[in-house]
């Protein structure tokens, strides 16, 4: 793995912690029915909605010279505002298989970041998940899968500068069929992936898929 501000990750990717899965609350209340809405076909990369697979190609390169990248500094805060996202930020290291940590379950209102991974805003793609729902009902990310392509992600930092992000794409995939390459593959401009779970719900195994935003930085203020 690479430090932080490095630009994402080496060798194999590791994959997403199945606990931000379970669909709990679902299961509990039995409202099976009620479950995230799913990214639209026309939010997915265009390469992707024309392969009809996840995989295809890695991100499609950018035109246009971006923003000047910001320095290291801790992430603090996630907002989201189409989908009413506030919520405080927690570093999350990896498992013992390698999977990427999940906030705790009783913390439906918490989102993460890898924190030995690239922090967001700087050079690098830098990774921030979060729970769909929990025993209590819905959780911070529930509503990811409605963002638009242009909509605004924002992280405010511990150096008090907010990091704001633009949306590329929206994209979902199967458990089985997860594009660790294009999902956690460096950058050479700071890039934010925004990760939760969806694709169909199963009352025994969970949620099967994972929907993914893909952000660029567009701008920072202080």
């Amino acid at each position: 793995m690479s430090a932080n501000g490095a630009g994402g990750t080496k060798g194999k990717a590791w994959g997403l912690a199945t606990a931000a899965c379970a669909g709990i609350w679902l299961v509990q209340t039995g409202l099976r029915p009620v479950t995230p809405p799913a990214p639209a076909a026309a939010q997915a990369f265009a390469d992707t909605a024309a392969a009809g697979g996840p995989d295809r190609t890695a991100p499609a390169a950018h035109p246009r010279p971006g923003p000047a990248p910001l320095p290291v500094s801790v992430p603090v805060r996630l907002r989201i505002p189409r989908i009413g996202v506030d919520a405080p930020l927690r570093g999350l290291g990896l498992t013992r298989d390698g999977r990427l940590s999940a906030p705790p379950a009783s913390e439906g209102g918490l989102a993460g970041w890898y924190e030995h991974g690239t922090t967001p805003g700087a050079t690098g793609t830098a990774i921030v998940d979060g729970h769909v729902d929990t025993a209590r009902g819905p959780a911070v990310l529930y509503n990811l899968g409605s963002l638009r392509k242009g909509d605004r992600i924002e992280i405010t930092r511990r150096d008090g500068r907010t990091a704001v992000f633009g949306v590329d794409a929206v994209e979902v995939y199967k458990n089985d069929a997860f594009p660790d390459h294009k999902v956690y593959a460096a950058a050479d401009r700071p890039e934010l992936r925004v990760i939760t779970c969806g694709g169909g719900f199963s009352r025994s195994t969970g949620y099967e898929g994972n929907v993914v935003t893909y952000a660029h930085l567009t701008g920072a203020r202080s």
